[in-house]
């Protein structure tokens, strides 16, 4: 959906990134990347706000302007055409460039590193779907001339503050093992928490929520959402047939909170070809791989296996309507067991994480797994903090076994661990127990 007209812009994090982009004296041009729908447009309009002149030059509806970046690369050839077609000057520190659906037109995207080179005063972003495909096709575009932004949907936080409940976001920062919040206030979280799992992190669905309060109607967006995603599974035919791509993503939502199957994914044909599916769906933003690794050092991924992943489907709205859970049902319940044997927890906290690290990089998920013929043991992520390897288990309710974790922390040489769950926070010997809503604590 084009946000041009639609829902007012809700400011999060994102809108901080670009500020301080913008006020950056050696700035590159940038370019952000993220699935579709997530809200690059929209953010990137908000900061126009800012600026005297905004140029915004769509390559998939305006199709006839990608002549001019075939007949010339060069920045100042690019400025005068388009100044005088949309009659707005072009000028440095003041005018704000826009390039969207720039996948569309691959000279444009070779144009980015030219405009670092000639033209580094003038501010000029870059956006698009299905991105990372073109960027395949350009590998060294503008290595060291273009910085990236990934763009993810709404953090729990986030989600919070455009509630306007900030007070509750602050609550979440000040509250420690040693300074658990009080019990109204934590279960206030878990309450707001099942809402934000139930409806996701997408803009058009925040937006509709914290206009409106309706629960269905932000349902049946997030409905338009699945099948506008699945009608983009059109745009890899090249790559791969649409149906096969479609039994993949349904795939990974099926075998959530597990290690992924391939052949049990393949319905029909060959298993090598929804292999090939996922990695597309990877590229798109629209799955994430969390990787096996042995955890033995830092970095995470310096051991890592990748024939054991498990993926993670990008949304947990997308993923509850896919799977058709009993919303009413999410609410009341006391533990997410009833819902789906813990699978949206651990999906909530996954995305979570990657939400939690830098904007300025792909971030990656690593859990920890040990198959033996005396029993099995699995960490459900290994997050790195620092210098330090931090084993995570998620549980859906309010108790649940630690075997895993205890042989872990022994077999790592490690201090601590921590559980998320429906507690309050807190600890327990070396397992710091955080609320599932506080994932964001772990920067603390």
């Amino acid at each position: 959906m084009d946000l041009k007209n639609a829902n007012p812009h809700i400011l999060r994090g994102i809108d901080t990134d670009l500020k301080r982009w913008k006020d950056e004296f050696n700035r590159k041009p940038l370019l952000l990347r993220g699935p579709r729908q997530v809200g690059k447009s929209s953010a990137v309009r908000n900061l126009a706000s800012s600026f005297e002149y905004f140029i915004e030059v769509d390559f998939e509806a305006q199709r006839d302007l990608h002549v001019i970046f075939s007949s010339s690369l060069d920045p100042g050839d690019i400025c005068e055409q388009l100044s005088l077609l949309y009659n707005i000057p072009i000028v440095a520190g003041k005018t704000l460039l826009f390039f969207d659906e720039i996948q569309s037109c691959l000279s444009a995207i070779s144009s980015l590193r030219y405009f670092y080179e000639k033209m580094p005063q003038l501010h000029i972003i870059a956006a698009g779907s299905l991105l990372e495909f073109a960027l395949q096709e350009l590998p060294s575009f503008g290595v060291g001339r273009v910085r990236s932004l990934f763009v993810h949907p709404f953090s729990f936080n986030e989600f919070l503050i455009s509630c306007d409940q900030s007070g509750l976001a602050e609550a979440i920062k000040s509250a420690s093992a040693i300074k658990p919040l009080p019990e109204l206030i934590h279960k206030k979280l878990i309450a707001q928490y099942k809402r934000f799992m139930a409806i996701g992190g997408m803009p058009e669905v925040i937006a509709k929520y914290v206009v409106s309060g309706d629960m269905l109607e932000c349902m049946n967006i997030i409905d338009d959402l699945v099948i506008s995603y699945q009608d983009d599974f059109a745009k890899y035919k090249r790559l791969m047939p649409a149906h096969r791509i479609k039994e993949a993503f349904e795939a990974v939502v099926r075998q959530m909170g597990g290690k992924f199957v391939y052949t049990k994914a393949a319905l029909t044909g060959d298993p090598r070809q929804i292999k090939s599916a996922i990695d597309l769906l990877i590229l798109a933003g629209l799955v994430i791989p969390v990787t096996h690794t042995s955890s033995n050092g830092i970095p995470l991924g310096a051991e890592t296996d990748p024939k054991k992943r498990k993926m993670l489907i990008f949304d947990t709205g997308v993923f509850q309507r896919m799977l058709g859970l009993n919303i009413g049902e999410l609410m009341i319940s006391e533990s997410f067991d009833v819902v789906n044997k813990g699978a949206l927890a651990e999906l909530s906290v996954g995305l979570e994480l990657v939400k939690l690290s830098s904007s300025y990089r792909s971030n990656s998920l690593y859990y920890w797994q040990r198959e033996s013929p005396g029993g099995n043991a699995e960490v459900d992520y290994v997050f790195q903090k620092g210098d330090k390897i931090i084993p995570i288990e998620v549980k859906s309710g309010m108790r649940g076994a630690m075997q895993s974790m205890h042989l872990f922390l022994r077999e790592k040489n490690l201090e601590e661990g921590i559980r998320f769950s429906l507690e309050n926070f807190g600890k327990y010997q070396n397992i710091k127990t955080i609320p599932l809503y506080a994932v964001s604590t772990l920067n603390n």
